[in-house]
């Protein structure tokens, strides 16, 4: 993550233009915590809808194939209509009912590699328990789990120029994934499942039930954003702690101190950096004119760092920061704000608390092992593996 660069982009003001060299489609950088909330809050004045979510540069028939089908790229009011169908699966309530058997998963996880004194990190730790609570919610086998890695992280790192993945590999594994969540709607026919596949082909919207299309692409979407962000935190909240054994140590000595450490590790290293909105029409924002049609990056670790909010140190990894900011938790963009703010939020929590009390209370004084390789993307803050040792 290029800190520094951040910094600099942050001092120019909240609202900051950049000439991109990567798709010469140039953005503004929306680097202020405010400016970034009334972007967020405003979805009729930043669509995003008209040029997808996503920050890349997407053909424009892909674009109109795309934001049908996916609640991320929806705007109101089909996007609160669709939200409903699968927002009592997350509610708070109903994710912790969900603690003894994350608690069981994560153990037996630790328990796997514990006695190894050495493991990779991502694959072996990280990626586990939100995978299986992702499937679990979705109703897919655990036997499948491993074609299940196998397919997001293809899609995940299909633009990612060291991976021999490519766009077209990620379109393929998007394919495979469409085929399964067809299969599934077909059994859920055949025998109906309480849980997030059941809830989205039993809802409809305008009295209309979702079809099977947009329900496979629901589906791609719960997977992928429920899986790849928490693995994520996971990983990076692992490197940050190895880097800070100091604090790391505190947690060790303090372990009812790990749920306000989380919130640190979700401000610091953001799993999804950047969304993409389009300006609907000219305004101003920031001090700086907009136009309609012009491309808008909503840049959450930016703000995350933003030394308006978080004071002078932002930029300094610190577990104790909530006690000094007793509302750190609030002042988060990591999951967003306003419309699209992530419907997983409790969910990613719950994981994130369990793994971590786990892994901070067994796996004693972790160091790493030979280089981190880092996924290179500007969407997904990533790490493709990270090998460590550590004290059985």
């Amino acid at each position: 993550m290029p800190y520094k660069s951040l910094k600099d982009i942050r001092q120019h003001g909240p609202v900051v233009k950049i000439e991109d060299p990567l798709t010469d489609v140039p953005y503004w950088a929306v680097v202020g915590q405010q400016e970034l909330d009334f972007v967020s809050k405003n979805p009729a004045l930043f669509s995003s809808a008209k040029r997808t979510a996503f920050p890349m540069e997407i053909p424009q028939d892909e674009v109109d194939f795309i934001h049908c089908h996916t609640i991320i790229n929806m705007d109101p009011p089909r996007h609160q209509k669709v939200r409903r169908i699968v927002r009592e699966a997350f509610t708070p309530k109903r994710v912790n009912s969900y603690e003894p058997a994350f608690r069981a998963h994560a153990k037996q996880i630790i328990d796997r590699i514990v006695l190894r004194g050495e493991c990779e990190f991502v694959e072996e730790v990280a990626a586990e328990l939100p995978l299986i609570a992702i499937l679990e919610l979705l109703g897919v086998p655990l036997e499948d789990r491993n074609q299940f890695f196998e397919w997001t992280n293809t899609m995940m790192f299909a633009d990612d120029p060291d991976m021999a993945t490519s766009i077209e590999d990620g379109q393929i594994a998007a394919g495979e994934c469409i085929n399964y969540a067809l299969a599934l709607a077909a059994q859920h026919r055949q025998q109906p499942m309480n849980n997030i596949t059941g809830a989205l082909l039993d809802g409809n919207v305008d009295g209309e039930p979702i079809t099977e299309e947009d329900f496979a692409w629901m589906f791609i979407l719960i997977l992928v954003g429920g899986n790849e962000s928490t693995r994520t935190v996971i990983s990076q909240g692992m490197r940050l702690l190895m880097e800070h054994p100091d604090q790391l140590e505190f947690l060790v000595q303090n372990p009812d101190k790990i749920v306000d450490a989380i919130d640190e590790i979700l401000r610091y290293n953001t799993a999804f950096i950047q969304m993409r909105r389009t300006a609907t029409e000219d305004i101003e924002l920031g001090g700086q004119q907009l136009r309609a049609g012009d491309k808008v990056i909503l840049h959450y670790h930016a703000v995350n760092h933003s030394e308006a909010v978080f004071g002078e140190d932002a930029m300094r990894f610190d577990v104790r920061r909530s006690e000094r900011m007793p509302k750190l938790g609030q002042q988060l963009r990591s999951f967003g704000i306003g419309q699209h703010f992530c419907i997983g939020s409790h969910l990613a929590r719950l994981e994130l608390q369990v793994m971590f009390e786990e892994i901070i209370t067994r796996l004693r004084n972790p160091s790493l092992q030979g280089e981190i390789a880092y996924i290179r993307s500007y969407f997904v803050n990533g790490i493709k593996n990270m090998r460590i040792r550590f004290d059985t």
